[in-house]
């Protein structure tokens, strides 16, 4: 069933509106006549639940740290039976990305309340020195750490697929799309709406001859076209590279990527997939699909 990403910057109600987001769905269930839905579990899921401590963001390993504590306990519960309340700071584009991907794997919808919008900086800075003056909860940043997740902060954009559907939550919005999130994500009538997984999710064991060949050379020609056009392209940062015989472009980020980020990227690849296999005639698409997720990061 579906996940719901929760984002915005540090204290700005995230949590309040991620349990009256379980509430409503609780609800919904429990009063629902469908048995599809009344067999339905609303899991939650943020540092609260995990354990984990504010002062994680103080440094970089250790937030990488909790940040792979949450992706492991969504994935452990995401299901078509299960609905997934994701309340995090979730301000990576990467790394909601990498959510998206798994609720397609699933073949179940996913959508992103963004909450920051209603709730000005100020606003947040005023609410985050309240809690860290309460030394009996542990609910507040410390200002060094608020003020670096303020300035990190990449914005859920509806335009991108993993972004959407998008729900900005105002904050005197008592309902908060509460209804409409429901909708987009249940249905009023219980049938869900079908998902197609990524290709690069549902592998088949490699039966093609010279898989592997073609696996190398393939990713190994498209590191020399991002390289070629980098050197043609220097100084300018990002672009477009167009790849014969894929719809889709690679879209390069701002600072340009050096030789050995791309080669890591292409092992990380390559052994990812050097025993399940995909058509040969889709490597081309499926490692563009790859890269421009890992550029995302």
């Amino acid at each position: 069933m579906p996940l719901v990403l929760i984002s915005g910057y540090p204290s700005a109600g995230k949590t309040t509106r991620a349990l009256q987001l379980k509430g409503l769905f609780e609800s919904k269930i429990a009063s629902s006549t469908d048995a599809r839905v009344s067999r339905l579990k609303v899991h939650l899921i943020n540092d609260q639940t995990l354990g984990v401590s504010r002062h994680v963001y103080h440094t970089a390993r250790a937030e990488k740290d909790a940040r792979a504590e949450e992706y492991s306990a969504v994935k452990r519960v995401l299901s078509q039976d299960d609905i997934v309340i994701a309340d995090g700071l979730n301000y990576i584009k990467g790394f909601r990305y990498q959510l998206y991907c798994e609720a397609k794997a699933v073949q179940t919808p996913s959508c992103v309340v963004k909450v920051h919008i209603g709730t000005p900086i100020e606003k947040c800075r005023e609410i985050n020195k309240t809690l860290l003056a309460d030394t009996e909860k542990d609910g507040g940043y410390e200002e060094e750490d608020f003020e670096n997740l303020i300035f990190r902060y990449e914005e859920p954009n509806g335009m991108t697929r993993w972004d959407s559907p998008l729900f900005t939550v105002v904050e005197d919005d008592e309902t908060a799309h509460f209804e409409q999130i429901w909708e987009a994500m249940v249905g009023n009538d219980g049938k869900v709406k079908v998902v197609r997984p990524n290709q690069a999710t549902v592998l088949k064991p490699a039966a093609e001859q010279n898989y592997l060949y073609e696996l190398d050379k393939t990713t190994s020609d498209m590191l020399a076209q991002i390289t070629a056009y980098q050197k043609d392209h220097a100084g300018e940062g990002g672009g477009s590279i167009s790849v014969q015989g894929v719809d889709t472009p690679i879209e390069l980020p701002a600072n340009p990527v050096t030789l050995p980020q791309l080669q890591r990227i292409r092992r990380q690849f390559i052994t990812i997939n050097r025993q399940h296999s995909f058509p040969k005639t889709r490597i081309k698409e499926i490692f563009v699909e790859y890269l421009n997720a890992e550029f995302l990061r």
